[in-house]
Order: C-alpha cells, then structure tokens, then sequence
C-alpha cells in the first residue's frame, strides 16, 4: 500500500495543499491516473467537500459544487465533458437503498467518483479505492492517500 500526507492550508477561498517535502502541489495531483474511485474519510467540518470543490475546480468543472447530501449524487462534467460523479453517503440508511438508486452503476461507468462517507457503502467499493483520509490539525488539514 502506497500511503502518502500532505498538509492542506485555505488562503483567500483557494486551497494550498503542500507534500511532505513543503513542495505546493495542486489537488489534482492527488489523483492517480490509473484509479477512477476515491473514498473521502473524515469527521463531519474535516473539509471533504472543500477539497472535492478544489479537485473539480482544478479538473476544469464549470458547475457550482456542492455537497450532494439530499441528492445523494451529483454530476459534473470536466473541462474534457467527462462525468465525474460526487457522493455524499451520509443520509443512507442502507446499503440496499445505494444499490435501489443505481450507486455500482456509478461507482463501475469508469467515471471519476469521489465519495463522502463512503462507510455506508464499503461493501460495493473496488478494491483499487484511493481512500484520503482527512483530519483538522487546527491551523491546517493533514491529508493522507492511500493506494
């Protein structure tokens, strides 16, 4: 397993994330280039949505992002017109009600997906799932990746 951190710091609306190294990286260079499902963990306030706002701003999506809590899914499209969908599991009661609203069809299209509360829907993850793990250091957010 691949396990990188990163600091994230909010300057002027714009998130500046830094490696272990202190190089500034964009937070499109989190994503592997080969991995299409990305599982975002953290407290409730941890910066999930901020950071998947910056991940769409950075891939070129045109639309407003917003945490997808009552839709349960979002769709995006990138500066290329490909869908990248955005999940927020939190307000699911079940596994069963992800699968009734077509979540493995997402999860499998070979779509981008970034999920919030993935926990309720572990059981339909691929295996390959990045899992970013995010946690309030107070002054920033340590992110951590995992491949």
């Amino acid at each position: 397993m691949n396990k990188k951190t990163y600091q994230v710091r909010q300057k002027n609306g714009e998130l500046q994330i830094t490696d272990s190294e202190g190089k500034q990286i964009s937070a499109s260079q989190l994503l592997s280039k080969d991995k299409k499902v990305y599982a975002f963990r953290g407290e409730m306030g941890a910066g999930k949505t901020t950071l998947i706002t910056q991940l769409c701003k950075d891939l070129g999506v045109q639309d407003t992002v917003n945490s997808p809590t009552f839709a349960i899914v979002n769709v995006y499209s990138d500066s290329q017109d490909n869908y990248i969908y955005h999940f927020d599991c939190y307000r699911l009661r079940d596994i069963q009600e992800a699968l009734d609203m077509g979540a493995a069809e997402y999860i499998y299209s070979d779509n981008l997906c970034f999920i919030e509360w993935p926990e309720m829907i572990e059981a339909i993850l691929p295996e390959d799932t990045v899992n970013i793990y995010i946690s309030n250091k107070g002054d920033y957010r340590e992110l951590v990746v995992e491949e």
